[in-house]
C-alpha cells in the first residue's frame, strides 16, 4: 500500500514572489501619506518578520497598529501589480501538484493581500494562510500535514523544525546560505528553479521507503 500525498509549504515573500519592489512602493507611499521617514531600501533588506516589526523602527509603539492598517490599505494598490514571481514559483507548485501532493501557502503576511498577489501571479496553491511567523506556522503545516516546508529565512526553517516537517530552505531572501544551514535546515537550494528535481528524488525515495515497510 502507498504513501499518502505529500503535503508541501512554501513561504510567499522571497520565496514565491519577489515582494522587494511591491513593498518599497508601499512603505515610499506610506511615507509620503505620513510625514514620516521610513528607509524603504533598508527595509526591503529585511524582510520576512511580521510588519509591525519593520514599522516599529520608524513610528512609536503606539502608532504602529494604526499605521499598519493604513499600510494593508495601500499595498493593495501600490504592492500588487509591481511584484514579480520567483523564478521556478509556479514550476515548483505544479511539481508538487503533479504528483498527487497539495502545495499550501503559509506566510506572515496580511492573507488577502497574500492571495492578491498569488491571483495577480496566476500561482494556485491548495491553501493560503496567513499571520503566522517563525514557529507560529508550525499550526498551520501541522493542521494540513505538511511534510516539507520550504522559505528563505530562518524563521522558515524554525517553523518547519517546529512542526517536525523537513526544512528545505532557498536562499534567495536575507538569509545566505550559510545561516540557513547554521539554523537547521535539512536542504539548502539555491533558488526553486532546483526544487522539482529535488522533489522528484524526494518522492521516489518516500515510495521506496514505504514498499519497503
Amino acid at each position: 500500500m502507498g504513501r499518502m500525498a505529500i503535503t508541501v509549504g512554501f513561504d510567499l515573500d522571497m520565496t514565491l514572489i519577489d515582494s522587494r519592489p511591491g513593498i518599497k512602493a508601499a512603505y515610499d507611499q506610506l511615507s509620503r501619506l505620513t510625514g514620516v521617514f521610513i528607509d524603504s531600501d533598508l527595509a526591503i533588506t529585511r524582510l520576512g518578520p511580521p510588519l509591525d516589526e519593520e514599522l516599529a523602527y520608524w513610528f512609536p509603539a503606539e502608532d504602529v497598529p494604526r499605521v499598519a492598517d493604513v499600510y494593508r490599505e495601500l499595498y493593495i494598490n501600490h504592492a500588487i501589480e509591481p511584484t514579480p514571481a520567483m523564478p521556478g514559483a509556479r514550476e515548483a507548485i505544479a511539481a508538487v501538484q503533479a504528483a498527487g501532493g497539495q502545495a499550501i501557502v503559509v506566510t506572515a503576511k496580511h492573507e488577502p493581500n497574500a492571495r492578491l498577489h498569488l491571483k495577480h501571479l496566476r500561482i494556485e496553491p491548495d491553501a493560503v494562510i496567513g499571520w503566522l511567523w517563525a514557529e507560529a506556522k508550525a499550526e498551520a503545516l501541522r493542521e494540513h500535514g505538511a511534510a516539507v516546508y520550504v522559505g528563505d529565512h530562518i524563521g522558515d526553517v524554525r517553523g518547519a523544525r517546529t512542526a517536525g516537517a523537513l526544512s528545505v530552505a532557498v536562499a534567495t531572501g536575507p538569509c545566505d546560505a550559510d545561516e540557513l544551514r547554521a539554523a537547521g535546515a535539512d536542504v539548502v537550494l539555491g533558488g526553486l528553479g532546483e526544487f522539482p528535481s529535488w522533489f522528484a528524488g524526494y518522492v521516489a525515495d518516500d515510495e521506496a521507503s514505504a514498499s519497503c515497510a
